[in-house]
């Protein structure tokens, strides 16, 4: 198998990249930028824990849910979750993470890039509510990097379009897919506590 494994190499094969491609990078959110985080409902959040183990996981709200403080700072509140907190104990070791925002009907993406917190202070997290529930932990983020990513991922996807769209019949339940891959699960059982924490367990 033919593999790349030096940074050089990596860059000959591809050839080099677009002086626009280099350019569109900010340093900051502009109005651009600030605009489409503004009407998102929903972003990916990778962090690494500095061994070679990376986590990607999804977060998503109301849009506007990840506050705008300035063109250099985010607030991203953290809603109540499964308490595996596999990105908070990383960003804790380590606080590089990338923030990748969809607006649904957009192909283009939002791509941001910088530090983070795992804050508990209780002014700021007052900014960030929902349902009339103040979070308890929220992540402050500098932004180091931010740009927009072309359409091509999406259009090729065709994320949006309602005719890509399964049955949901048509794909196990969670409560029958965890069923199947944990040893004495009840599948009829865990799909009740999974419907059960969708509606009273969301905020």
């Amino acid at each position: 198998m033919n593999a790349i494994t030096d940074a050089d190499a990596l860059r000959a094969h591809f050839g080099p990249v677009s002086p626009l491609a280099e350019r569109k990078q900010l340093d900051h959110l502009d109005r651009h930028c600030q605009a489409f985080i503004a009407r998102s409902p929903f972003l990916v959040l990778a962090t690494a824990d500095g061994q070679g183990g990376v986590d990607a996981s999804p977060r998503g709200d109301a849009p506007g849910f990840v506050k705008i403080i300035d063109a250099h700072t985010l607030l991203l509140p953290d809603r109540p979750g499964n308490k595996r907190i596999d990105s908070l104990r990383n960003i804790v070791g380590h606080p590089g993470i990338g923030l990748l925002f969809f607006v649904p009907g957009i192909d283009e993406t939002v791509r941001v890039n910088g530090n983070a917190r795992v804050i508990t202070d209780a002014g700021l997290l007052a900014e960030v509510p929902a349902q009339g529930k103040i979070p308890a932990t929220g992540l402050l983020v500098t932004v180091t990097e931010a740009f927009y990513h072309c359409a091509k991922a999406l259009i090729r996807s065709r994320l949006w379009d309602p005719e890509t769209r399964i049955e949901r019949t048509s794909f196990p339940s969670l409560g029958q897919i965890i069923a199947d891959q944990v040893t004495g699960v009840d599948a009829t059982a865990a799909d009740a506590n999974i419907t059960e924490s969708y509606r009273s367990r969301l905020y």
